[in-house]
C-alpha cells in the first residue's frame, strides 16, 4: 500500500464513491482522441474499482448486507452477487466484500492493485471524496457479468464525466473473482447526434444469444481484421445501424465514411485479436485487442442485434498502458 499511496494518492488522484441507482438516460458527446484519453488517465487516475448497482433495489433495502452467508448465494444470480459486492463497496462494508470476494481476487486495470485487502484498505479515502458511478446496463454471460456506466465527477479519470465498461468473473463458489474493464470520456458532441449510452436496455432473445455472439464474431474477422470486408451489409442492417461511436455517423453509410477519412490520413484502426465474447439475448460485447495511431490499444464493442443482424453499437478504446502499472496482470488474460 505504500508504493500505490505514494504513486497515487500524494498526487490527489484517488476519488470513488458508489451511487446505487438504476437508470438509463441520454447525455451529450464528443469526439477525443485515443491518445489524449490515454495521456489523461496516465495523468489522472489514481485507481478505478469496480463500478455498478445493486441490481434489486427492494433486496439492498430490505436485508442488511452483513447478514449475507454463503447459503445465500448459492440461490444468487451473478448479477445479484456482483451488485452485492458493489453495494457493499458503497456503503465501506467490509466485512461483505469479504464474504463476496476472493482473497485474491484479480484485477486488469492497469492502475489498480491486484488482491481484494489493498481494495478494502482504499475505502476510507474512497468514502472522503464524491466520484460515483451510473449503471446503464448490466448482463450476464455464464460466470460474467458485463456492465455499461457513466462515472460522475470524474475529474481524477481526466474528465469530469467519463464512460465504462466493466467485466466481473463470479467463481463457482459464487466469489467475485476477477475484473477487467476500460474508460473513455464523456465528450458533449458526436457524429450521430447520438451519446455514448443512450438506447435500448432491455435483454430480449435469449435464445438466440449464441448466435447473436457468432454473428459478432464474424462481423470483427471479416470486416475489422479485413478478412473479407466485403460482407459487412451481411451483418450489419442497411435499414438501422445506430452509432453511439462519437466519431462516426448512422447507418453503413457512416462507416463507410470514417474508414475512408482514416484511410486518407493513414491512420486506420486495426484489430489483431479478438480476446472475449459475451451475450445475453440480443446483446453482445466484445473485447478484442489491436492498433490505433501507431499504439497498442484495447477495444470493447458492444453490438444490439434484431432479426439476425447487427442494429446498434457502442464503444470504447483504449490505449494499452505501459508505464506506471500496478500489476502485471495486463487488461486481457480471460
Amino acid at each position: 500500500m505504500d508504493w500505490f499511496f505514494n504513486q497515487y494518492y500524494l498526487q490527489n488522484e484517488i476519488y470513488f464513491h458508489y451511487c446505487l441507482r438504476i437508470e438509463s438516460y441520454a447525455c451529450e458527446t464528443k469526439v477525443i482522441s485515443t491518445h489524449q484519453i490515454a495521456k489523461s488517465m496516465r495523468k489522472g487516475i489514481g485507481a478505478l474499482v469496480l463500478s455498478g448497482i445493486i441490481v434489486s433495489c427492494s433486496t439492498a433495502q430490505t436485508e442488511s448486507t452483513t447478514d449475507v452467508n454463503s447459503s445465500k448465494t448459492e440461490t444468487m444470480t451473478n448479477k445479484e452477487i456482483v451488485g452485492t459486492f458493489l453495494g457493499a463497496v458503497a456503503t465501506q462494508d467490509a466485512e461483505t466484500m469479504r464474504k463476496f470476494a476472493n482473497v485474491d481476487y484479480i484485477q486488469h486495470n492497469p492502475f489498480v492493485p491486484t488482491g481484494l485487502e489493498p481494495f478494502i484498505q482504499l475505502l476510507p479515502v474512497l468514502k472522503e471524496h464524491g466520484t460515483y458511478a451510473e449503471n446503464v446496463r448490466m448482463f450476464q454471460d455464464g460466470n460474467y457479468v458485463f456492465m455499461h456506466n457513466i462515472w460522475k465527477n470524474a475529474a481524477p479519470f481526466g474528465a469530469d464525466e467519463m464512460v465504462a465498461f466493466d467485466i466481473i468473473r463470479v467463481d463457482e463458489n459464487g466469489k467475485v473473482a476477477e475484473h477487467w474493464d476500460a474508460m473513455t470520456v464523456l465528450v458533449k458532441e458526436t457524429a450521430s447526434g447520438r451519446s455514448q449510452t443512450d438506447g435500448p436496455t432491455a435483454v430480449e432473445d435469449l435464445d438466440k444469444t449464441e448466435a447473436n455472439k457468432a454473428l459478432a464474431i464474424a462481423l470483427i474477422e471479416d470486416v475489422l481484421m479485413g478478412k473479407n470486408p466485403s460482407k459487412i451489409s451481411e451483418y450489419i442492417s442497411a435499414e438501422q445501424y445506430d452509432q453511439h461511436n462519437p466519431g462516426i455517423k448512422d447507418g453503413l453509410s457512416g462507416i463507410v465514411e470514417a474508414v475512408e477519412y482514416l484511410t486518407s490520413q493513414n491512420n486506420m484502426f486495426k484489430y489483431t485479436k479478438i480476446h472475449k465474447v459475451l451475450g445475453e439475448g440480443n446483446f453482445v460485447l466484445t473485447v478484442s485487442e489491436g492498433e490505433w495511431s501507431g499504439k497498442s490499444q484495447v477495444f470493447y464493442d458492444l453490438f444490439r442485434m434484431k432479426a439476425g443482424k447487427i442494429v446498434e453499437h457502442w464503444d470504447i478504446i483504449q490505449e494499452i498502458p505501459t508505464e506506471g502499472l500496478a500489476h502485471s496482470n495486463g487488461m486481457f488474460g480471460f
